[in-house]
């Protein structure tokens, strides 16, 4: 895995506004709507980052959630990966989130999560080309790993499993 997967002099964005979406940086200060909107989709986000992630289990307190918030939080801070809460224009519906992780393949650059709530599911394919977009408009990178989406995850694994089996 990359350490420093995005250049030094890059300033990762704080927060992105677009006709359908408000991305902020994904932290305790959103804990409440966050939750709301992960327990709301539970069944829907099962298995987002792979088949074998038990991701929101279905007892997960708020606690455990804020948790969560405050690594992502840090790794934020420490430039070592970037998530987003997903809100609506009004900054009130926390709607989902986007995850920006380095890629464990040297064939990418970066790995992209994203989801939205079970209610908006509509808005799925918005959000994802606007994630594309602003990767490659916005972000240093030049493959980007949407994985689950754009590549299978057996696709994947086999990926990782041939990065591993070369070093």
């Amino acid at each position: 895995m990359n350490k420093h997967f995005i250049p030094e002099s890059f300033e990762p964005p704080v927060n992105l506004d677009t006709e359908y979406f408000h991305f902020r940086v994904l932290d305790v200060s959103v804990a409440e709507p966050d939750y709301e909107a992960v327990m709301s989709s539970q069944q829907n986000l099962q298995g987002i980052f792979g088949p074998d992630f038990d991701w929101p289990k279905a007892d997960m307190t708020l606690d455990e959630s804020r948790a969560s918030l405050k690594v992502h939080q840090r790794e934020f801070a420490a430039r070592e990966a970037f998530a987003y809460s997903v809100f609506d224009c009004s900054q009130k519906r926390c709607l989902g989130s986007v995850y920006i992780d380095p890629s464990r393949s040297p064939e990418y650059d970066c790995e992209v999560y994203l989801w939205v709530r079970s209610d908006c599911q509509a808005l799925d394919p918005v959000l994802y080309k606007t994630v594309q977009s602003w990767l490659g408009d916005h972000w240093p990178f030049n493959k980007v790993a949407f994985v689950g989406r754009a590549i299978s995850w057996q696709a994947w694994g086999l990926e990782i499993h041939k990065e591993r089996s070369e070093t």
